[in-house]
Protein backbone atom coordinates (compact mmCIF):
# COMPACT_ATOMS: atom_id res chain seq x y z
CA UNK A 1 0.00 0.00 0.00
CA UNK A 2 0.92 3.30 -0.99
CA UNK A 3 0.62 6.70 1.27
CA UNK A 4 -2.11 8.04 -1.57
CA UNK A 5 -4.20 4.71 -0.10
CA UNK A 6 -4.53 6.53 3.35
CA UNK A 7 -6.09 9.00 2.66
CA UNK A 8 -3.68 12.52 2.81
CA UNK A 9 -3.99 15.18 0.99
CA UNK A 10 -2.04 16.31 -2.16
CA UNK A 11 0.34 18.95 -0.33
CA UNK A 12 1.42 16.06 2.30
CA UNK A 13 1.97 13.14 0.16
CA UNK A 14 4.81 15.93 -1.64
CA UNK A 15 6.13 16.42 1.96
CA UNK A 16 6.36 12.25 2.41
CA UNK A 17 7.35 11.84 -1.06
CA UNK A 18 10.65 14.95 -0.23
CA UNK A 19 11.66 12.81 2.89
CA UNK A 20 12.12 10.01 1.01
CA UNK A 21 9.51 7.83 2.11
CA UNK A 22 7.07 5.75 -0.86
CA UNK A 23 4.79 3.39 1.49
CA UNK A 24 3.64 3.45 5.38
CA UNK A 25 4.44 1.07 7.57
CA UNK A 26 2.00 -1.11 9.11
CA UNK A 27 0.98 1.03 12.08
CA UNK A 28 0.83 4.12 9.91
CA UNK A 29 -1.24 2.24 7.14
CA UNK A 30 -3.74 1.22 10.42
CA UNK A 31 -3.75 4.60 12.43
CA UNK A 32 -3.49 7.43 10.00
CA UNK A 33 -7.49 6.89 8.27
CA UNK A 34 -8.91 6.40 11.63
CA UNK A 35 -7.24 9.61 12.96
CA UNK A 36 -8.39 11.18 10.15
CA UNK A 37 -12.13 10.12 10.81
CA UNK A 38 -11.34 11.64 14.07
CA UNK A 39 -11.39 8.54 16.35
CA UNK A 40 -9.30 8.46 19.93
CA UNK A 41 -6.68 5.74 18.90
CA UNK A 42 -4.12 4.01 21.57
CA UNK A 43 -1.10 3.03 19.34
CA UNK A 44 1.14 0.21 20.36
CA UNK A 45 3.78 -1.19 18.61
CA UNK A 46 7.64 -1.44 18.88
CA UNK A 47 9.87 1.03 19.13
CA UNK A 48 11.41 1.82 15.21
CA UNK A 49 7.69 1.23 13.34
CA UNK A 50 7.10 4.99 12.43
CA UNK A 51 4.62 6.06 15.22
CA UNK A 52 5.55 9.29 14.91
CA UNK A 53 4.66 9.93 11.15
CA UNK A 54 1.51 7.64 12.57
CA UNK A 55 -0.03 10.58 14.46
CA UNK A 56 1.93 13.62 12.72
CA UNK A 57 0.64 12.83 8.80
CA UNK A 58 -3.01 12.61 9.83
CA UNK A 59 -2.93 15.86 12.20
CA UNK A 60 -1.14 17.73 9.31
CA UNK A 61 -4.15 16.35 7.57
CA UNK A 62 -7.00 17.39 9.42
CA UNK A 63 -5.38 21.01 10.69
CA UNK A 64 -4.95 21.85 6.89
CA UNK A 65 -8.24 20.81 5.90
CA UNK A 66 -9.60 23.57 8.53
CA UNK A 67 -6.85 26.55 7.95
CA UNK A 68 -7.24 29.19 11.41
CA UNK A 69 -5.23 32.15 11.50
CA UNK A 70 -4.08 35.15 14.21
CA UNK A 71 -4.60 32.93 16.99
CA UNK A 72 -1.40 34.10 19.26
CA UNK A 73 -0.60 31.64 21.88
CA UNK A 74 -3.69 29.15 21.37
CA UNK A 75 -2.31 26.15 19.31
CA UNK A 76 -4.77 23.56 18.07
CA UNK A 77 -2.76 20.47 18.74
CA UNK A 78 -0.50 19.45 21.53
CA UNK A 79 1.82 16.87 21.34
CA UNK A 80 3.49 15.85 24.99
CA UNK A 81 6.51 13.72 25.31
CA UNK A 82 8.78 12.53 27.77
CA UNK A 83 12.10 14.09 26.81
CA UNK A 84 13.61 17.42 25.08
CA UNK A 85 15.38 15.02 22.26
CA UNK A 86 11.97 13.67 21.07
CA UNK A 87 10.40 17.10 21.13
CA UNK A 88 12.92 18.03 18.84
CA UNK A 89 12.55 15.25 16.70
CA UNK A 90 8.74 15.45 16.65
CA UNK A 91 9.46 19.26 15.87
CA UNK A 92 11.44 18.05 12.79
CA UNK A 93 9.20 15.46 11.19
CA UNK A 94 6.70 17.89 11.52
CA UNK A 95 8.29 20.24 9.26
CA UNK A 96 9.63 17.67 7.13
CA UNK A 97 6.43 16.39 6.63
CA UNK A 98 4.30 19.61 6.44
CA UNK A 99 7.02 21.27 4.07
CA UNK A 100 4.04 22.29 1.48
CA UNK A 101 1.77 22.70 4.46
CA UNK A 102 0.86 26.27 6.00
CA UNK A 103 0.69 24.49 10.09
CA UNK A 104 3.39 26.30 12.40
CA UNK A 105 5.12 23.82 14.83
CA UNK A 106 6.70 25.20 18.10
CA UNK A 107 8.91 23.07 20.76
CA UNK A 108 8.88 23.97 24.14
CA UNK A 109 11.63 22.30 26.69
CA UNK A 110 13.72 23.11 29.27
CA UNK A 111 16.96 23.63 29.74
CA UNK A 112 17.15 26.83 27.38
CA UNK A 113 16.09 30.07 27.28
CA UNK A 114 12.30 30.32 27.77
CA UNK A 115 12.36 33.64 25.73
CA UNK A 116 12.66 32.42 22.34
CA UNK A 117 9.39 29.97 23.21
CA UNK A 118 7.78 33.46 24.36
CA UNK A 119 7.99 34.39 20.74
CA UNK A 120 6.96 31.75 18.92
CA UNK A 121 4.07 31.44 20.96
CA UNK A 122 3.33 35.17 20.70
CA UNK A 123 3.60 34.66 16.72
CA UNK A 124 1.08 31.67 16.31
CA UNK A 125 1.76 28.40 16.50
CA UNK A 126 -0.77 25.73 15.47
CA UNK A 127 1.22 22.68 16.75
CA UNK A 128 2.86 22.77 19.82
CA UNK A 129 5.39 19.93 21.00
CA UNK A 130 6.04 19.68 24.62
CA UNK A 131 7.70 18.22 27.71
CA UNK A 132 5.53 17.96 30.55
CA UNK A 133 7.32 20.39 32.74
CA UNK A 134 8.23 23.21 30.55
CA UNK A 135 4.60 23.67 29.35
CA UNK A 136 3.39 24.07 32.98
CA UNK A 137 5.82 26.85 33.29
CA UNK A 138 3.95 28.73 29.92
CA UNK A 139 0.20 27.84 31.64
CA UNK A 140 1.72 29.53 35.07
CA UNK A 141 2.62 32.37 32.94
CA UNK A 142 -0.45 32.57 30.86
CA UNK A 143 1.71 32.55 28.07
CA UNK A 144 -0.45 29.85 26.68
CA UNK A 145 -3.77 29.13 26.46
CA UNK A 146 -4.45 25.35 25.82
CA UNK A 147 -8.78 25.95 25.60
CA UNK A 148 -8.50 25.71 21.83
CA UNK A 149 -6.88 22.00 21.69
CA UNK A 150 -8.94 20.19 18.83
CA UNK A 151 -5.84 17.16 19.20
CA UNK A 152 -4.09 15.46 22.09
CA UNK A 153 -0.95 13.52 21.42
CA UNK A 154 0.37 11.18 24.37
CA UNK A 155 4.08 10.15 23.37
CA UNK A 156 5.89 7.47 24.01
CA UNK A 157 3.13 7.26 27.50
CA UNK A 158 5.12 4.53 28.77
CA UNK A 159 8.28 6.24 29.58
CA UNK A 160 6.47 9.56 30.73
CA UNK A 161 4.81 7.58 33.45
CA UNK A 162 8.43 5.78 33.80
CA UNK A 163 9.91 9.29 34.95
CA UNK A 164 7.07 10.52 37.17
CA UNK A 165 5.35 12.75 34.92
CA UNK A 166 1.93 11.61 35.17
CA UNK A 167 0.77 14.32 37.93
CA UNK A 168 2.26 17.02 35.44
CA UNK A 169 0.36 15.35 32.62
CA UNK A 170 -3.39 14.96 34.16
CA UNK A 171 -2.29 18.99 35.27
CA UNK A 172 -2.44 19.07 31.83
CA UNK A 173 -5.36 17.54 30.93
CA UNK A 174 -7.45 18.67 32.96
CA UNK A 175 -7.20 22.96 31.44
CA UNK A 176 -8.32 20.99 27.92
CA UNK A 177 -11.37 21.17 26.66
CA UNK A 178 -12.99 17.82 26.90
CA UNK A 179 -14.52 17.77 22.98
CA UNK A 180 -11.43 16.94 21.55
CA UNK A 181 -9.19 13.99 19.51
CA UNK A 182 -6.81 11.94 22.03
CA UNK A 183 -3.99 9.62 20.20
CA UNK A 184 -2.19 8.02 22.94
CA UNK A 185 1.29 6.14 21.68
CA UNK A 186 3.38 4.10 23.56
CA UNK A 187 6.13 0.57 22.70
CA UNK A 188 4.09 -1.12 25.85
CA UNK A 189 0.86 -0.97 27.52
CA UNK A 190 0.91 -1.37 31.33
CA UNK A 191 -1.81 -1.42 33.75
CA UNK A 192 -0.52 2.48 34.39
CA UNK A 193 -1.09 2.84 30.67
CA UNK A 194 -4.45 1.75 30.57
CA UNK A 195 -5.69 3.53 33.75
CA UNK A 196 -4.38 6.73 32.66
CA UNK A 197 -6.57 5.96 28.67
CA UNK A 198 -9.66 5.22 30.69
CA UNK A 199 -9.38 8.97 32.22
CA UNK A 200 -8.59 10.85 28.74
CA UNK A 201 -9.72 8.99 26.10
CA UNK A 202 -13.12 8.45 24.73
CA UNK A 203 -13.91 4.57 23.02
CA UNK A 204 -10.78 4.50 22.01
CA UNK A 205 -9.71 2.46 18.98
CA UNK A 206 -6.41 -0.29 20.18
CA UNK A 207 -4.49 -0.64 17.57
CA UNK A 208 -1.76 -3.04 18.08
CA UNK A 209 1.63 -4.02 15.88
CA UNK A 210 3.17 -7.20 16.91
CA UNK A 211 4.04 -9.26 20.13
CA UNK A 212 3.97 -6.83 23.03
CA UNK A 213 7.85 -6.92 24.64
CA UNK A 214 9.26 -8.48 21.13
CA UNK A 215 11.68 -6.48 19.03
CA UNK A 216 11.26 -6.27 15.69
CA UNK A 217 12.09 -8.95 13.42
CA UNK A 218 14.54 -6.79 11.52
CA UNK A 219 17.06 -6.53 14.74
CA UNK A 220 19.92 -9.32 14.78
CA UNK A 221 20.39 -9.92 18.61
CA UNK A 222 23.33 -11.46 19.90
CA UNK A 223 24.70 -11.74 23.57
CA UNK A 224 28.69 -12.21 24.31
CA UNK A 225 29.54 -12.84 27.87
CA UNK A 226 32.57 -10.82 29.22
CA UNK A 227 34.41 -9.91 32.49
CA UNK A 228 33.05 -6.25 33.01
CA UNK A 229 36.81 -5.47 32.76
CA UNK A 230 37.17 -6.34 29.42
CA UNK A 231 33.88 -4.70 28.41
CA UNK A 232 35.90 -1.11 26.72
CA UNK A 233 38.67 -3.94 25.22
CA UNK A 234 36.08 -5.77 22.94
CA UNK A 235 34.19 -2.43 22.40
CA UNK A 236 37.07 -1.26 21.07
CA UNK A 237 37.45 -4.71 19.18
CA UNK A 238 33.98 -4.95 17.72
CA UNK A 239 34.52 -1.26 16.38
CA UNK A 240 37.49 -1.54 14.42
CA UNK A 241 36.98 -4.97 13.17
CA UNK A 242 33.41 -5.17 12.29
CA UNK A 243 31.83 -3.08 9.50
CA UNK A 244 29.92 -1.07 11.48
CA UNK A 245 28.27 2.22 9.94
CA UNK A 246 27.22 4.05 12.63
CA UNK A 247 26.79 2.54 16.37
CA UNK A 248 24.61 3.58 19.24
CA UNK A 249 26.45 2.73 22.66
CA UNK A 250 24.60 2.42 26.13
CA UNK A 251 26.10 3.12 29.25
CA UNK A 252 24.19 2.74 33.04
CA UNK A 253 25.58 5.89 33.92
CA UNK A 254 26.44 9.51 32.91
CA UNK A 255 30.48 9.02 34.38
CA UNK A 256 30.45 5.41 31.95
CA UNK A 257 29.47 7.27 28.76
CA UNK A 258 31.99 10.03 29.66
CA UNK A 259 34.70 6.80 30.23
CA UNK A 260 33.70 4.83 27.04
CA UNK A 261 33.94 7.65 24.76
CA UNK A 262 37.03 8.69 26.19
CA UNK A 263 38.81 5.18 25.42
CA UNK A 264 37.16 5.29 21.95
CA UNK A 265 39.03 8.28 21.57
CA UNK A 266 42.38 6.91 22.97
CA UNK A 267 41.96 4.36 20.16
CA UNK A 268 41.45 6.53 17.39
CA UNK A 269 37.64 6.02 17.22
CA UNK A 270 35.23 9.03 16.51
CA UNK A 271 32.80 8.75 19.56
CA UNK A 272 30.90 11.48 21.82
CA UNK A 273 28.47 11.02 24.67
CA UNK A 274 25.32 12.11 25.41
CA UNK A 275 23.55 12.35 28.87
CA UNK A 276 21.20 14.74 31.23
CA UNK A 277 24.58 16.47 32.44
CA UNK A 278 25.14 18.26 28.80
CA UNK A 279 22.92 21.18 28.07
CA UNK A 280 20.33 21.08 25.49
CA UNK A 281 22.62 22.87 23.23
CA UNK A 282 25.37 20.33 23.48
CA UNK A 283 23.43 17.33 23.34
CA UNK A 284 21.76 18.56 19.88
CA UNK A 285 24.72 19.51 18.82
CA UNK A 286 25.84 16.33 19.57
CA UNK A 287 23.04 14.55 18.13
CA UNK A 288 23.17 16.65 14.99
CA UNK A 289 26.87 15.63 13.85
CA UNK A 290 25.88 11.89 14.81
CA UNK A 291 23.51 12.58 11.89
CA UNK A 292 25.58 13.74 9.91
CA UNK A 293 28.32 10.95 10.23
CA UNK A 294 31.04 13.70 11.48
CA UNK A 295 31.44 11.17 14.43
CA UNK A 296 30.84 7.01 14.22
CA UNK A 297 29.86 6.43 17.90
CA UNK A 298 27.21 8.42 19.96
CA UNK A 299 27.94 6.81 23.60
CA UNK A 300 24.18 7.57 25.63
CA UNK A 301 22.42 6.66 28.65
CA UNK A 302 18.45 5.46 28.35
CA UNK A 303 16.93 8.88 29.16
CA UNK A 304 19.15 10.78 26.50
CA UNK A 305 18.41 7.82 23.69
CA UNK A 306 15.23 8.02 24.08
CA UNK A 307 14.35 10.77 21.67
CA UNK A 308 17.19 9.81 19.16
CA UNK A 309 15.14 8.70 16.14
CA UNK A 310 17.60 7.99 12.96
CA UNK A 311 16.89 5.43 10.96
CA UNK A 312 20.70 4.66 9.83
CA UNK A 313 22.02 3.39 13.04
CA UNK A 314 23.28 0.21 11.95
CA UNK A 315 24.32 -1.19 15.57
CA UNK A 316 23.25 -0.35 19.13
CA UNK A 317 25.86 -1.84 21.51
CA UNK A 318 24.32 -2.81 25.35
CA UNK A 319 27.80 -2.13 26.64
CA UNK A 320 25.99 -2.22 30.21
CA UNK A 321 22.80 -4.69 29.99
CA UNK A 322 19.60 -2.91 31.56
CA UNK A 323 18.56 -3.62 35.17
CA UNK A 324 14.49 -3.27 33.47
CA UNK A 325 13.75 -5.18 30.78
CA UNK A 326 11.80 -3.00 29.21
CA UNK A 327 14.59 -0.75 28.21
CA UNK A 328 16.24 -3.35 26.53
CA UNK A 329 13.40 -3.34 23.95
CA UNK A 330 13.69 0.51 24.09
CA UNK A 331 17.39 0.14 23.26
CA UNK A 332 17.93 -2.19 20.42
CA UNK A 333 14.63 -0.72 19.17
CA UNK A 334 16.92 2.22 17.75
CA UNK A 335 18.41 0.13 15.19
CA UNK A 336 16.08 -1.72 12.56
CA UNK A 337 14.03 1.24 12.29
CA UNK A 338 11.84 1.93 9.08
CA UNK A 339 11.99 -1.73 8.22
CA UNK A 340 15.93 -1.14 7.76
CA UNK A 341 17.66 -3.94 9.33
CA UNK A 342 19.97 -3.72 12.45
CA UNK A 343 22.40 -5.30 14.82
CA UNK A 344 21.85 -5.64 18.66
CA UNK A 345 25.34 -6.77 20.38
CA UNK A 346 25.06 -6.88 24.78
CA UNK A 347 27.72 -7.12 26.84
CA UNK A 348 26.91 -9.70 29.58
CA UNK A 349 29.45 -9.90 32.97
CA UNK A 350 28.77 -12.43 35.23
CA UNK A 351 27.08 -10.09 37.92
CA UNK A 352 24.37 -9.16 35.11
CA UNK A 353 23.58 -12.68 34.03
CA UNK A 354 20.46 -12.10 36.52
CA UNK A 355 19.19 -9.05 34.00
CA UNK A 356 19.30 -11.31 31.27
CA UNK A 357 17.00 -13.93 32.72
CA UNK A 358 14.57 -10.45 32.88
CA UNK A 359 14.69 -10.05 29.83
CA UNK A 360 14.42 -13.71 28.96
CA UNK A 361 11.41 -13.68 30.45
CA UNK A 362 9.88 -10.77 28.84
CA UNK A 363 10.70 -11.55 25.09
CA UNK A 364 9.93 -15.15 26.22
CA UNK A 365 12.98 -16.88 24.28
CA UNK A 366 16.44 -17.99 25.97
CA UNK A 367 19.04 -15.42 24.72
CA UNK A 368 22.05 -17.76 24.19
CA UNK A 369 25.61 -16.05 25.38
CA UNK A 370 29.14 -17.14 23.85
CA UNK A 371 32.18 -15.78 23.75
CA UNK A 372 33.37 -12.92 21.22
CA UNK A 373 34.99 -15.33 18.17
CA UNK A 374 39.14 -14.27 18.50
CA UNK A 375 39.32 -11.77 21.16
CA UNK A 376 41.02 -12.16 24.54
CA UNK A 377 40.69 -9.56 27.38
CA UNK A 378 43.81 -8.65 29.55
CA UNK A 379 43.11 -8.18 32.91
CA UNK A 380 45.22 -5.96 35.49
CA UNK A 381 46.89 -8.25 37.47
CA UNK A 382 45.36 -7.06 40.63
CA UNK A 383 42.11 -8.12 39.69
CA UNK A 384 43.09 -11.59 38.85
CA UNK A 385 42.39 -13.94 41.96
CA UNK A 386 43.02 -17.90 42.40
CA UNK A 387 42.07 -19.94 45.31
CA UNK A 388 44.25 -21.12 47.22
CA UNK A 389 44.61 -24.65 49.00
CA UNK A 390 43.02 -23.39 52.34
CA UNK A 391 40.36 -21.77 50.10
CA UNK A 392 41.09 -18.27 50.18
CA UNK A 393 41.75 -15.96 47.26
CA UNK A 394 45.40 -14.30 46.88
CA UNK A 395 46.70 -12.21 43.55
CA UNK A 396 48.29 -13.83 40.46
CA UNK A 397 51.65 -11.44 39.91
CA UNK A 398 50.81 -11.52 36.35
CA UNK A 399 47.96 -11.33 33.86
CA UNK A 400 45.80 -13.39 32.23
CA UNK A 401 43.81 -13.76 28.99
CA UNK A 402 40.44 -14.05 29.11
CA UNK A 403 37.88 -15.48 26.35
CA UNK A 404 35.07 -13.90 27.26
CA UNK A 405 34.68 -15.33 30.78
CA UNK A 406 36.77 -15.43 33.83
CA UNK A 407 39.44 -18.19 33.60
CA UNK A 408 39.25 -20.83 35.76
CA UNK A 409 41.97 -22.01 38.54
CA UNK A 410 42.09 -25.48 39.42
CA UNK A 411 42.46 -26.10 43.03
CA UNK A 412 45.27 -28.80 44.13
CA UNK A 413 44.48 -30.77 46.87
Amino acid sequence: MGFTKVGLSESLLQGVYATGYNRPTEIQAKVIPLIIEGRDIIGCAPTGTGKTAAFVLPILHVLEGTPVTGRRGRPRALILTPTRELAVQIEEAIRGYGTYCSQRPLCIYGGVDINRQLRGLQQGADIVVATPGRLLDHIDRRSIDLSQIEILVLDEADRMLDMGFVKDVRKIIALLPKERQTLLFSATISTEIQTLARGVLHDPLIIEIGTPFTPVDTVEQTFYTIHQDGKADLLVHVLQNEEIETALVFSRTKHGADRIAKKLHRHGILAEAIHSNRTQSQRQHTLDGFKRRHFKVLVATDVAARGIDIDSISHVVNFDIPRFAEDYIHRIGRTGRAEHTGNALTFVSADEQKYLRKIEQMVGKRCVLKAYPGFAADLPAERVVSVTQNGTASNFSKKFRFFGRRASVPTHR
